[in-house]
């Protein structure tokens, strides 16, 4: 008998990996081509720490630690509150609509090759922040990386 899986938890991080010279990195949903996205997840547990779930995301979608020599995880103590897609909503609990985002920074050193796990992504793109900004589908995620100016600092020695 299998199990039936748990339902996500309403609360997600977005994690936008940039570089010093704000380029930003993008992934195309595998379950729909078309749509870039930086790094998203929920967390797994109602007491995972954010910064973990970050972390933990991060590790899952690209390979990048987030604590690796010359990287740097910020939370940008920002928070979105959404209505969750229709299509995406039998994975929570039934009357759950709306989900609250926390937006973190990833500086990493140089424009790395992320390692993509083919059942979530098809392909990743480094764009300047403010392309990157228009390419992505939700707004609240294009929000995020318009953001990134005031939040990123200067290359780290």
């Amino acid at each position: 008998m299998q199990l039936a899986k748990p339902f996500k938890i309403p609360e997600s991080v977005l994690v936008v990996i940039h570089t010093a010279d704000l380029q930003v990195l993008l992934i195309e949903r595998a379950d729909h081509p078309g749509f870039w996205q930086s790094v998203t997840g929920s967390r797994e547990s109602l007491d995972e720490p954010l910064a973990e779930t970050a972390r933990r995301e991060v590790l899952e979608e690209t390979g990048f630690a987030a604590d690796a020599p010359g990287s740097e995880l910020r939370d940008w103590q920002l928070a979105n509150v959404y209505e969750i897609y229709p299509r995406w909503r039998h994975r929570y609990a039934p009357g759950v609509t709306h989900n609250t985002e926390h937006v973190f920074g990833l500086q990493v050193p140089a424009a790395l090759a992320p390692i993509l796990a083919p059942r979530e992504h098809l392909s990743w793109v480094w764009l300047p922040w403010q392309e990157a900004a228009d390419r992505c589908f939700s707004p609240s995620n294009a929000e995020a990386v318009l953001q990134l100016p005031r939040f990123s600092r200067a290359p780290m020695s």
